[in-house]
């Protein structure tokens, strides 16, 4: 409780009076928040009175509360845009009538966002010309009524129109994010908006581009991407497409129109088959040959035939006799996919072999060979001894000078010949010889030697009396093959060169008189020529890609398109060049599996198109070679083309062929064991694959799963003759054991069903125990019973013969077993990768070149040997075969 003196003065409670009090009030609200709070002290407060006005107007009010303190109040709703501040001052009056000295009160009106920004104008309108880009087209501006930079500046823009070419920044600059095109749209139409600092947004107003037509010679309507989806066939490419001539001052004489689609990047220049080199030749009408392997670095994948890198130093490789006779026949034809470049640091002497037979040891002869020497193709030819008069010269050498040696580019090149002629396919196109060219050596003959074999090597050459490599190439190789005692046709080697995605040319029957139309023979480059502007439009609108490859390469292909056009007069008018390109886009990915199942229903017909390239038929443990084998039906592998490969781990089957033939093949396949006391549990394993492997299956694992029974022997001789009158009958049940296991092959998957036959084959041992049927199992059951009914009638007797029937127990179990087939299991193994295949194996030459080999028609100091001629009318393989290797890490037996 205060106590106050009559009379006293009061004062107003501030700590600093000349500074007063400052009070902030919303334009919505009335309430002034004041600081410090109004207060007076020193006597019993009646009133606050406004005593000074400094600024005109004050429509405040002071209310007087408890504990002599206030709260100011406006009169009325404040608008700052109208009046922000006010001051006056204020004073106190205690009830005896006594007034406070004078403090100065700082009012702020506190903005609100009551206002939306407006823009200045309506709306705006504006002209672009077509094909430019403007870093302004037009500015718009907005303003905001309200009074603080808050809620009264504007701080963005926007546009509200979807779809359409352009930006707006934050100050209202408008600009196009792309060249308008005035056939495109001869208006654009934009909703804008502006928005203050505290986000309010404007009313919308229109913008209105207007695009100027401006002629510019050139072909326009062509995209700058064209999406390919595999399967999808032909796509037209520039549909579109428009040739525009402007206003030049031509009269059109004459058209003329490239357009070249860019593959080159793409492993040996196109989408091609992704099959070997041996299913490529079998889809092109042969097949049975094989290419070389291993002994060098080789590209990753499976995409086609592996392609083989040799670095011109070390690496090479070595063909055994036993993969490829070294003997050349008269006829034949060795063919090869080469990429080879320039090499200015080489001696342009200097020979770089892709194949080479040699002598083994103590000479450096060369019998023939295949190599580049100064941007040259080069055959050798050297006869042996035997095939003529040592002292008659016959052609030896063949060189071809063609400029495809040293572009750096991937190209096929076949050699056939008919002993003394010799053609070169390049390309899958006869090279037409002109004089001197091919340059055609003569030499003599070899002579004869004694003791001295041949080394045939692809990518150097062995000399033999420095016993190493020499001439070692510098490039890179794919699908070489050798195919004697026949040549090649034309059409393979044109089939074999053939790619897979092209040009498709517009239909012959839209081309007007005096236009003509070219094209390369791989349809990558396309021309037309004329005097028709119109007609070449409509011609380059139906241009196509396709690409017939189940599942391409995915990527880019980009296209060139190059006009001319000649006026009256010879005047020539360049049009600019158009790039473009065709995104091949990624395939789905198919998926190839095998599983087990008792379906015996027939094959559904869709599996007739698909293609198989390998079933792989696995054992484990291996095969024991004395009494177990796997045989396959040659007959009808020979009549479906398809290679097998027999060995103590299993069969091979290889060749592109359809998938009902692979499952005819499969279902054939027979496992025969001669001795089957020494039977151990097998594991059979089927994987397949597709695309050159590209794609694998699961691994299919079947178990066959061999049951020894126990056999009960008992001392009576009634027992005993039953028990040889059981094997009797057991001989002339079977003539051999053998599994078969069925495969039912489907669309892009393989099922595999077990189906066993059992039997057994024993000869030479009458008291031999014979697998049977399941009726073995009764008739041990019997005898067992028999026996049992014996031992209890002579009891007596029983320890007496006890020790005698422990001996015919052991004898009788390691000679007897009964076979059980209800233990047939399949197991299903989700898909694994497998690994390496495909490759071969890797070796490298580490010898040094030092010297060179003795002159390719030297024959001093040479002797020769007899070299077996192949008589084979088959292709033969060229490369190391590698075994099937059993992977038992994920096998639990």
């Amino acid at each position: 409780m205060e106590f106050y003196f009559l009379f006293s003065v009061p004062r107003l409670s501030l700590v600093n009076a000349e500074s007063g009090y400052h009070g902030l009030v919303k334009e919505n609200e009335t309430l002034v928040e004041v600081t410090p709070t109004i207060r007076a002290v020193g006597a019993k407060i009646c009133s606050f009175h406004i005593v000074n006005k400094h600024h005109g107007e004050a429509p405040f009010q002071i209310i007087l509360k408890d504990n002599n303190e206030a709260e100011l109040r406006a009169k009325r709703a404040l608008n700052c845009e109208k009046r922000k501040n006010y001051k006056f001052d204020i004073a106190a009056v205690s009830c005896s009538g006594q007034q406070s000295e004078n403090a100065t009160v700082h009012i702020s009106v506190v903005d609100i966002n009551e206002y939306a920004p407006a823009f200045l104008e309506p709306s705006y309108v504006c002209q672009v010309d077509e094909g430019r880009l403007y870093s302004e087209i037009i500015h718009v501006e907005a303003s905001d009524r309200d009074c603080t930079p808050k809620y009264g500046d504007i701080c963005k823009y926007e546009i509200l129109t979807n779809d359409q070419p352009f930006l707006i920044d934050n100050e209202g600059t408008l600009r196009n994010t792309e060249p308008l095109d005035y056939e495109r749209s001869h208006n654009h139409i934009l909703s804008v908006v502006a928005y203050d600092c505290g986000m309010r947004q404007s009313q919308p107003v229109m913008v209105t581009v207007k695009v100027n037509r401006i002629c510019k010679l050139g072909w326009k309507g062509i995209a700058e991407r064209v999406d390919y989806a595999p399967g999808s066939g032909r796509e037209d490419i520039f549909p579109a497409a428009q040739l525009r001539l402007c206003e030049i001052p031509c009269s059109v004489r004459s058209v003329q129109a490239k357009l070249s689609l860019a593959t080159k990047h793409i492993d040996k220049g196109c989408d091609r088959d992704t099959y070997s080199v041996q299913s490529q030749r079998k889809l092109c009408g042969k097949y049975n040959i094989g290419g070389v392997k291993g002994g060098v670095s080789t590209d990753d994948g499976r995409e086609s035939d592996q392609i083989f890198e040799f670095d011109g130093v070390s690496s090479a490789i070595t063909v055994p006799s036993e993969v490829l006779d070294h003997g050349l026949a008269p006829v034949f034809t060795i063919a090869t996919w080469l990429k080879h470049k320039h090499h200015p640091d080489m001696d342009r002497h200097a020979k770089e072999h892709i194949l080479c037979s040699a002598d083994d040891h103590k000479m450096n002869r060369h019998h023939y060979a295949w190599f580049v020497r100064n941007c040259r193709l080069i055959l050798l030819l050297r006869r042996d001894f035997s095939e003529g008069d040592l002292n008659i010269f016959r052609p030896a050498e063949w060189r071809w000078k063609i400029p495809q040696v040293c572009d750096d580019e991937w190209h096929h090149y076949a050699i056939s010949v008919r002993f003394p002629e010799a053609q070169l396919y390049v390309d899958g196109t006869l090279f037409k010889a002109e004089k001197k060219n091919p340059e055609i050596i003569d030499d003599w003959p070899l002579h004869p030697t004694k003791g001295i074999n041949t080394t045939l090597t692809v990518g150097a050459c062995w000399q033999g009396s420095e016993k190493k490599m020499k001439h070692h190439l510098k490039g890179y190789l794919a699908g070489l093959s050798v195919l004697l005692n026949k040549v090649e046709s034309p059409a393979v080697l044109s089939c074999l060169h053939k790619c897979k995605e092209s040009l498709d040319v517009p239909p012959m029957e839209l081309l007007e008189p005096g236009m003509e139309l070219l094209t390369n023979s791989d349809l990558t480059e396309l021309s037309i020529e004329g005097d028709n502007k119109t007609n070449l439009e409509v011609l380059i609108r139906r241009i196509g890609y396709t690409n017939s490859r189940e599942f391409p390469t995915p990527g880019r292909r980009n296209l060139h398109l190059s006009t001319t056009i000649t006026c009256d007069h010879g005047r020539t008018v360049k049009v600019p060049n158009v790039e473009s390109y065709v995104m091949v886009l990624p395939p789905q990915q198919p998926t190839l599996v095998i599983n087990g199942t008792t379906n015996l229903a027939s094959e559904t017909t869709g599996v007739i198109e698909k293609r198989l390239d390998s079933c792989i038929v696995s054992v484990y443990p291996a095969l024991n070679p004395d009494h177990e084998t796997l045989a396959v039906p040659h007959n009808m592998i020979t009549q479906f083309g398809i290679t097998a490969k027999l060995s103590k781990d299993g069969a091979t089957l290889t060749g592109s062929n359809v998938i009902y033939n692979y499952q005819q093949v499969l279902r054939q396949i027979q496992y025969t064991n001669r001795k089957p006391a020494y039977y151990l549990n097998r594991v059979f394993k089927l994987i397949c694959s597709e695309m050159n492997g590209r794609f694998l299956s699961n691994e299919y694992v079947q178990t066959l799963t061999v049951i020894h029974p126990r056999a009960a022997v008992t001392s009576s001789g009634a027992m005993m003759q039953q028990q040889h009158e059981q094997t009797a009958q057991q001989q002339t049940h079977a003539q051999e054991q053998s599994v078969v296991a069925h495969a039912q092959v489907a669309r892009h998957h393989v099922d595999v069903r077990p189906h066993a036959i059992v039997e057994h084959y024993s000869p030479d041992h009458a008291s031999q125990p014979v697998i049977s049927a399941a009726s073995h199992a009764v008739t041990i059951i019997l005898v067992v019973c028999v026996g049992f009914l014996v031992v209890m009638i002579v009891v007596g007797v029983v320890r007496i013969r006890a020790a005698h029937q422990r001996a015919a127990q052991e004898e009788i179990n390691d000679t007897e077993m009964a076979w059980d087939d209800s233990a047939l299991t399949i197991t299903v193994n989700p898909m694994e990768v497998r690994g390496g295949g495909a490759e071969g194996g890797r070796r490298t030459q580490d010898e040094d070149d030092s010297s060179d080999d003795n002159s390719t028609y030297r024959d001093d100091d040479e002797d020769d040997d007899d070299i077996d001629s192949s008589d084979q009318d088959d292709v033969i393989p060229v490369g190391k075969l590698k075994d099937l290797e059993w992977d038992n890490s994920t096998l639990a037996i």
